[in-house]
């Protein structure tokens, strides 16, 4: 059923988005035009990544998965660079760090501890996470805040440039750690229910590959309409640059994740859900960021990697609270609504800050 209300929505979507681009229809409703169409397209990069998640193992496919929904906000960011619009950049990277660990993270615990009393997932990839995440948010975003603080905007860029290198090589490296050197050194050895049906992909490798780089630069052609509509939409609601950023380019963005994440947990698949939740974070902080602060360096305004107080010490505390319920590499519903509730408290809070 839903399947086929995405494909209503891209077959109906993609033709207004272009018309309406063209004709420069009323930007709210092209707005809502345009955030349907993306998430229907990301509902396709979703089936593909899943079908690739069968085909090629949990890691891989989350990886893949991460990948692919962080593309489509990669894609918005650039658009939204391109544009100066360096807060709803910022805003939108802390949107889908808090979107993930929280949001993502606790519709998967809740919906799957719905069905199950308890899912269990690799412990020692929970704990490997658990500190690269404490190392992205607390040294790599928090500890530049301090040291620039009295710093010129020339300094300031020049020790984004080099933090965003360093956090680029480190996550390589821990791609090169978890795939290439040490794969399959921390066998799964959770206990909990497992389904242990084999499963066939709804598409095929070739097949999942060339809808996935179709809907991708489907959803980079609307995105650059998308980005111009922000300003219209936001006096309209009243809301700011932080709140389309943290709230709906986050969810927007990352809606080919968050439906897989769910998915998964319910079909009892939580070392792919927990993937896809987590490694999407680390991808966000230690890759799509920093790749956003050096391509700032080819448009006349440039991004340094600096966040707001309220945007770090809301990303530190998902990191610590997902952290505390995860490293035993247990979950259930009760741990998924209390990640709910922090987002929705943070929520509140960046709509009326």
């Amino acid at each position: 059923m839903i399947n086929k209300l995405f494909l209503v929505l891209v077959v109906i979507g993609v033709p207004i988005s272009v018309i309406g681009s063209i004709l420069h229809w009323p930007a709210t409703a092209m707005f809502i035009v345009y955030c349907l169409t993306i998430i229907a397209l990301a509902g396709f990069i979703g089936r593909a990544t899943e079908s690739l998640a069968i085909i090629m193992g949990p890691r891989i496919g989350g990886l893949l998965n991460a990948t692919f929904g962080n593309a489509v906000e990669l894609i918005i960011s650039i658009f939204a660079l391109k544009a100066g619009l360096i807060g709803i950049v910022l805003a939108s990277l802390t949107g889908s760090i808090l979107g993930n660990l929280l949001l993502v993270a606790g519709l998967s615990f809740f919906v799957g501890g719905l069905k199950y009393k308890r899912q269990t997932f690799n412990i020692h990839d929970a704990q490997h996470n658990a500190g690269l995440m404490i190392f992205a948010m607390i040294i790599a975003f928090v500890i530049p805040k301090v040291f620039t603080s009295t710093m010129g905007e020339r300094d300031i860029m020049i020790f984004s440039i080099g933090v965003s290198i360093i956090l680029i090589v480190l996550y390589l490296a821990a791609l090169l750690f978890k795939l290439v050197t040490h794969r399959g050194v921390y066998a799964n050895e959770a206990t909990g229910p497992k389904n242990h049906e084999v499963e066939v992909p709804e598409w095929g490798k070739i097949k999942a590959l060339i809808v996935l780089a179709i809907a991708t630069i489907i959803v980079a052609y609307i995105s650059e309409s998308l980005v111009d509509t922000f300003h219209a939409v936001g006096e309209k609601f009243g809301w700011t640059e932080l709140f389309i950023g943290v709230i709906i380019v986050a969810i927007v963005g990352n809606a080919a994740e968050h439906a897989s994440a769910v998915i998964m947990a319910y079909k009892n698949k939580m070392d792919v859900a927990v993937e896809i939740a987590v490694g999407s974070t680390l991808q966000v902080a230690m890759f799509v960021a920093p790749v956003l602060v050096l391509l700032s360096l080819l448009f006349p305004i440039t991004m340094p990697l600096l966040f707001t107080w309220p945007e770090l010490i809301a990303m530190a505390a998902a990191v610590l609270l997902m952290n505390m319920l995860s490293t035993d590499g247990d979950s259930n519903w009760f741990d998924g609504l209390v990640l709910l509730a922090a987002y929705f408290i943070m929520g509140i809070g960046f709509y009326l800050v």
